[in-house]
């Protein structure tokens, strides 16, 4: 490393260098005094560096290598696109084969020669009765009827409750029942409830309903929406209609009449569901109660129900073509009991009386009802036309699906009376039961076929082309004899017939093929067994 050195050297004999000698000499002697400084540029002087020699002797090399690396290659593609193309053909125009010259004149000889036969033979087969009654089954035909399912709620069961009604909702799988009491006493406030299975759910708990709502009255009648799955409605005891919900298990109370004066004083016996006469599509509830009155209740909103017609059965304004029992004095309300209306006039329906008498009744009725029953509307007189009476009060009417002017009906005095609107006196009467009859409901596919609920605790079902005078088949609901209060066809599932007891149960019998096959002339058995025996 060369350092240049600032420090003012002088050669050796030099004057400078004597000099300096002098006074180096003469500083030992006594005080240094300096001489003259001159500036003088001197050499570069080299000073090795012993260091780096040093510590060169001391260093070492030293090298490392990481681990071998492993490397590889790949490659990946996420998706595959491929294109593709198609074109349908163009249709060639369906010509008929050409039809060899040579061979018109030996098909029109042909043709010419059995035309008279095949006519003839066609209209042989179509005047021939060979194949009357003859049914093609696809199917492997049910010759039994059975038990699909036996239906209960323990905590109505304890309180021993009645089944009272049942109600198929509008898809068929959903089976309704009301639990309350059929017999004598003040079920106004005892508790009580309405309870749903759902047929179609796996794991189907018959002892479990997948719907329970709590009712603070007796139910004596349930109705499902004809459009609404889970809108059903009732009527208690206590003279109140309500309907609910049952897809809202925490509220499912939707609407309900209260306590005013437009409400039934007495027992509310049936509801039915009735389309609106300009809105086909919507429906309001009507409701039948002894106390006398007819109610139409609109609903909507979150309000109660509201009511928006209203009819009175008053003793004095009934048809006289009949004779009645007792003679009538003053302002006698009729209660009422049963309701049908009728599948060809949404305005007509049958009305079934404690007094034992069937009424034809209209919605479109006028008359002012001579009542003094309070109400927020003007109440008309429906009655139309008063049928011969049953022996005792009637528990449920019923009108044919497949024919305009007959229906049945059946009460306490264990007959089953089937009418035509047409005249007073029952077209046939049968007797069914030695005790009371609950319940009537015809087939919504059987023409022929009816069902009757017995209180002896059996479920009569009816076929009348194979006999008029006798059921076809009798099931043995309850084992002990008591009382079936209730009956119902599916209208969906036309296999399944539900009924309920006073042993608060509910069984779902499966019908065999012969109550659910229609035969290919039986609305004409129909038409002709009612004009027969009316005549």
């Amino acid at each position: 490393m060369a350092t240049p050195v600032q420090s003012r050297l002088f050669p050796a004999g030099s004057a400078s260098a004597a000099g300096l000698a002098t006074d180096s000499a003469s500083s030992v002697d006594g005080p240094w005094r300096p001489g003259s400084l001159q500036d003088e540029t001197l050499g570069v002087a080299s000073v090795p560096s012993q260091w780096r020699v040093v510590q060169g002797r001391r260093g070492e090399t030293k090298s490392c290598q990481t681990a071998g690396i492993a490397t590889t290659e790949a490659s990946t593609q996420s998706r595959k696109y491929a294109d593709a193309q198609v074109q349908t053909d163009v249709p060639a125009p369906v010509t008929s084969p050409p039809v060899s010259q040579h061979d018109t004149p030996g098909l029109a000889a042909f043709l010419h020669r059995v035309e008279a036969m095949v006519i003839r033979e066609l209209n042989k087969n179509w005047q021939s009765h060979a194949f009357d009654g003859f049914e093609v089954h696809w199917t492997e035909p049910q010759k039994t009827v059975s038990c699909l399912h036996t239906l209960s709620y323990a905590p109505a069961q304890g309180q021993g409750l009645h089944v009272t009604s049942v109600s198929w909702n509008s898809t068929g799988s959903v089976l309704a029942c009301a639990y309350g009491r059929l017999d004598d006493g003040d079920w106004g406030t005892l508790k009580s409830f309405v309870c749903a299975w759902n047929l179609n759910r796996r794991g189907l708990d018959p002892r479990q309903p997948s719907a329970v709502v709590e009712v603070p009255s007796a139910v004596m009648c349930l109705a499902f929406h004809p459009t609404q799955p889970s809108h059903v409605a009732g009527g208690l005891y206590s003279g109140e209609v309500l309907v609910w919900d049952l897809g809202r298990p925490e509220d499912p109370l939707l609407w309900c009449t209260g306590l005013t004066d437009d409400t039934h004083t007495d027992p509310v016996y049936q509801v039915v569901w009735v389309p609106e006469p300009q809105h086909s599509h919507r429906f309001q509830l009507l409701s039948v109660a002894t106390d006398g009155k007819v109610l139409l209740w609109q609903a909507g909103g979150t309000g109660p129900l509201q009511l928006s017609r209203g009819f009175a059965l008053v003793a004095q304004q009934l048809p006289r073509n009949t004779r009645l029992k007792k003679p009538l004095r003053g302002e006698t309300a009729v209660g009422a009991t049963a309701v049908a209306f009728s599948s060809f006039d949404p305005s007509l329906f049958i009305l079934g009386t404690e007094g034992g008498f069937p009424l034809k009744c209209s919605l479109a009725a006028e008359e002012a009802a001579l009542t003094r029953m309070p109400s927020s509307v003007s109440l008309r007189a429906p009655a139309q036309f008063t049928f011969s009476p049953h022996g005792g009060p009637i528990y449920s009417v019923s009108c044919s699906p497949f024919h305009r002017n007959l229906f049945l009906s059946t009460g306490t005095d264990g007959h089953v009376h089937l009418y035509s609107m047409l005249q007073a006196q029952p077209l046939t009467s049968l007797q069914l039961s030695q005790k009371y009859l609950f319940a009537v409901r015809w087939s919504p596919v059987r023409p022929l076929v009816f069902a009757a609920a017995s209180g002896e605790g059996d479920v009569q079902l009816f076929d009348l082309q194979k006999s008029s005078q006798k059921p076809t088949v009798s099931i043995a609901q309850t084992q002990d004899g008591s009382p079936v209060y209730c009956v119902e066809f599916n209208s969906q599932q036309s296999q399944l017939l539900a009924a309920g007891d006073a042993k608060g149960t509910v069984k779902v019998w499966q019908l065999s093929s012969a109550f659910t096959d229609q035969g290919p002339r039986e609305t004409e058995d129909l038409d002709q067994l009612a004009a027969e025996v009316a005549s």
